[in-house]
This record gives C-alpha cells, structure tokens and sequence, in this order.
C-alpha cells in the first residue's frame, strides 16, 4: 500500500525549483528546503557558546558562525543517514513519500557519495575548534548513525533524537570554555528535554501511518495524554535553562528574559492538539524563535553579571 502525497512538508518552489534539475535531488535529500532543522541543531550549540563567564566576544562570535557552518553541514549529513535507513519506511509514510531515496528520484550510491562529501565539509569545520571539541564530534557520528534505527526498537526515538540535535550544546561550551562543567551538563538536559518535547508535536502528523505500518513513537506513545507530557518536557527545559544559568552565575538580567521563552512554552502546551498537523507543524517551526530567545537570555546574562 502507498502513500498518499496529500499530506507532504516537502517544498519544491522557490529557490529549490530554480536549481539544474540534476542538484534538486540532493538539496531535498539534505532538507535544505526547510532550513528550520538547521536552526533547532545550531541553537543548542549557540547556547552552549553563550553560557560560560570569561571568553572574549570576538571568539564567541567566531564560534557562532563556525557552529552554523557546521549546522548546516551535519544535519544534512544526518538526514541523508535518515533516509538511507529508512527509505523502505518512507514510501509508506504519506509526509515522506517524496523523500528522493523514498521516490527513487536518488540511488543508494548518489547519496553515499554526498553524505562522504558533506562529512570532508563538517570535517573542516571540526579541525577549527580545540581537541576537546575533536572528542564530542566525532563521538556525536555513533549517536548520528543510530537515531534512524531507534524507532525500530524503542517507543522513545524523540528522545534519542533528543540526545542526538542536543549534542551542539556540550560542543559549544567545550569549544567556549575549553573543558566541560556541571552548567554545560544542565544545558545539554534542557536542551534534551525541549528536543523531546517539540519532536513530540512534530511526530503526531505522522502517528496513522506509523500506527500501520508498525513504527514506534513518542507521539503514538503520549497522543493520549499530549498537554501533560508536552507541558513536562517544556517545565523541565525552564528549570534546567535556570540551573544552567546559575551554576554558570549568569547576570541578573538572564532571570528576566527567561520569562518570554517560558511564556512561549506554556502558549504551545495550552494549545497542543495532536488532531490537528497543520497545528503541530506550525508549533514544531515556532521552536525556532523559542530558542532564539533563550540565546538572547543567555546573551543578556552576559551584559551584567
């Protein structure tokens, strides 16, 4: 049985439509048409470069941009794993169906070579920060290459997921600070927590055709209670963000801004509805402008401490 196309977050307008018909495959495969992904894996790292006292603005800055080169790269790098995994469970998931591996518009072969293409690139990246940051990246390639597999086995692969995008926030502050403390742990918590929280939302669109053909999830695990579970996993982000802001003795106006993502959160709890995927796409996008503002309490944070 296949997929219907009607329900599909793919985007082949704008600029995508533009490229030689011979790259659009490859700029699908690394989801360069919805950008959002690339921002939920470089805040955390940003994040992490904004917590720790004491480093000099200019490297902050220089570490930022690197972390969203790096962004860009890997998650690309990891949707490619994604879909080379899962490319027989695509074609029977309506929202995925047009995947390039899932429609057959890419080889196996094609997206072997660009996956070893985009990993040279984050390579490049990589050798630019400090030995310590060497360590996190190439452990974080084990968490990369497994979250496509966690939904085989576990009802709790927006939790690995979680693991695997959070992983920006130890490199950041590893790459900031040069060593690890508890503050960085706190962080990498949060940041766990508001990944398994809005990759929650964003699975509901998919839970009738994972339901039948035998895939397990978070949002199949907790449709039933959906406010409960999703008002946890952004309760506990807020505390976390707050213990990381203190074990790192963030300035007094990091208290402050950390209302406004607080309030963002509980906006997207009250309204959550798993019956409704235009809804919980829309509340999966806003995430993005939910981690800016937590980047901006931690840039406050700085300004007065």
């Amino acid at each position: 049985m296949s997929a219907s196309p009607s329900h599909t977050d793919i985007r082949v307008t704008g600029w995508i439509a533009r490229l030689p018909p011979s790259l659009q495959g490859y700029a699908l495969l690394a989801r360069l048409d919805r950008p959002v992904g690339t921002w939920l894996l470089w805040l955390p790292g940003m994040w992490g470069i904004l917590l720790p006292q004491g480093v000099a603005p200019m490297e902050r800055l220089r570490l930022i941009a690197l972390f969203g080169i790096g962004s860009l790269v890997m998650r690309s790098a990891g949707c490619v794993v994604n879909d080379m995994w899962d490319r027989d469970i695509d074609r029977q998931v309506a929202r995925t169906a047009g995947r390039p591996l899932a429609s057959g518009a890419l080889s196996m072969g094609q997206a072997a070579g660009f996956l070893l293409l985009l990993l040279a690139m984050g390579l490049g990246v990589l050798v630019q920060l400090n030995a310590l940051s060497w360590v996190l990246g190439v452990s974080s390639l084990v968490l990369v290459g497994l979250y496509p597999l966690a939904k085989r086995f576990t009802w709790w692969p927006q939790l690995v997921m979680g693991f695997t995008f959070g992983f920006g926030a130890p490199m950041g502050y590893a790459a900031a600070a040069g060593q690890l403390a508890w503050a960085q742990a706190a962080l990498y918590a949060a940041t766990i927590v508001w990944q398994l929280g809005f990759d929650t939302i964003y699975g509901f669109q998919d839970m009738e055709d994972d339901a039948r053909i035998g895939v397990k999830s978070t949002s199949r695990l907790m449709a039933g209670r959906a406010r409960s579970f999703i008002g946890v996993c952004y309760g506990l982000t807020v505390v976390l963000l707050a213990g990381a802001g203190l074990l790192a003795g963030a300035g007094v106006l990091f208290w402050p801004a950390l209302l406004l993502p607080a309030i963002l959160f509980w906006r997207q709890v009250v309204a959550v509805n798993p019956a409704k995927p235009a809804l919980c796409l829309a509340q999966f996008r806003a995430n993005r402008e939910i981690g800016l503002t937590i980047a901006l309490a931690l840039a406050l944070g700085l300004l007065a401490v």
